[in-house]
């Protein structure tokens, strides 16, 4: 059993603009986003929290930090995976998220699952 491969989640992303929930004339820019969190270690690890670092494009920073994700601590076997969707507002169109999820494996140990950092834009403003 390959340790290195024991405790490996891997978390893909997807985001949508949210125009009917925006608000641009008064700088509020809502986007939803779907992540996938797929379990490819060999145990079964639950998700705990998570960790957000939003950043707007005045670099302006947010962090969020909370108990599971939409209300919900999953906890998957090897080859499982979970997918939810939420949302976040940032006072610009373009901006970025990336975090981790904080995971506890069946055997006790904590580790992170990296959030790779993914774009948030309206559309037609990146080209």
């Amino acid at each position: 059993m390959a340790t290195d491969k024991k405790y490996e989640v891997i978390v893909s992303s997807q985001t949508q603009y949210v125009a009917e929930q925006s608000d641009e004339q008064n700088g509020r820019y809502v986007f939803a986003y779907t992540m996938t969190i797929r379990n490819t270690g060999n145990i079964p690890a639950q998700l705990i929290s998570r960790h957000w670092v939003i950043t707007d494009g005045r670099n302006q920073v947010q962090e969020v930090r909370g108990l599971g994700v939409v209300g919900a601590q999953p906890l998957l076997k090897p080859g499982e995976s979970f997918e939810y969707t939420s949302g976040t507002a940032i006072a610009t169109p373009v901006g970025t998220m990336r975090g981790s999820y904080q995971m506890v494996a069946e055997d006790g140990t904590q580790f992170n699952a990296p959030i790779p950092e993914f774009t948030l834009s309206v559309p037609r403003v990146l080209h």
